[in-house]
């Protein structure tokens, strides 16, 4: 009997790449502080295991504002480094959400965090992460950076550059980067490509100042998508014109 040929994978524009999700994705219609939508994440899930079906090595990294944002906690009164270690352990939790689903849809996947926790998770280590992603193992680094003061945009570029990734993907619910807020400003206008030096000058808020300032430094590449358009997702890791490209 003749051996069946090889599905043929589509051409990928990246090969690896770090995707950043926010908290409130995890929440769905709930917002920040809405705790954890299981009928949104499982639809995250799928997308995700579409994009691992492509042969992408990603790594991910989750917020936890769907939790706590230390920030937020801090404006109320709490201790902002006590603040923040709570708002990076709302991130475990999210990304241990998202694991279990993955791994019942068939999706190999590995938690690391930034503090160590290893009854529940892998502690970060570079050359490890770098080794699952190269064994086709989706990577959810969770933590934050462990350190206080520092988002999780923050984490994720430092994580992409760490990984060697070459595209950043910060997932939102719009479609791309405005000149304006299109939920308050009618005359938005949309914006596909943007340069880093042009982002700055107009103050375009692509994410946190230090961590946009990483990506320029290293000449990362960040895309903008609206993480809720089904396929959306490989679709900007197969090379399509998806969201905002900023370089």
């Amino acid at each position: 009997m003749a051996t069946p040929a090889p599905v043929a994978r589509p051409r990928l524009a990246y090969s690896r790449a770090l995707l950043k999700l926010s908290g409130e994705a995890f929440a769905g219609d709930r917002g920040a502080g809405g705790g954890l939508d299981f009928e949104i994440i499982d639809r995250l899930a799928n997308e995700l295991k579409t994009v691992a079906a492509l042969g992408v090595q990603l790594g991910l990294v989750v917020g936890g504002g769907n939790i706590l944002r230390g920030t937020a906690a801090s404006a109320q009164g709490m201790d902002r480094v006590s603040a923040d270690y709570m708002g990076m352990l709302a991130t475990v939790i999210n990304a241990l959400a998202l694991q279990d689903i993955l791994e019942k849809k068939g999706v190999d996947t590995r938690v690391m965090t930034a503090i160590r926790m290893e009854e529940l998770a892998e502690p970060y280590i570079r050359r490890r992460a770098v080794r699952h992603l190269e064994k086709g193992r989706m990577v959810i680094f969770a933590g934050g950076t462990g350190n206080p003061y520092f988002s999780t945009d923050t984490a994720a570029v430092l994580r992409a550059l760490e990984v060697e990734a070459k595209v950043l993907l910060k997932a939102t619910n719009v479609d791309g980067v405005y000149t304006a807020d299109p939920k308050e400003d009618p005359k938005a206008k949309f914006l596909a490509e943007l340069s880093f030096r042009d982002a700055l000058v107009n103050g375009y808020a692509v994410m946190d100042a230090n961590a946009f300032g990483l990506c320029k430094e290293n000449k990362l590449p960040i895309v903008v998508f609206n993480i809720n358009q089904p396929g959306a997702t490989a679709r900007v890791l197969a090379g399509e014109r998806v969201g905002t490209i900023v370089t």
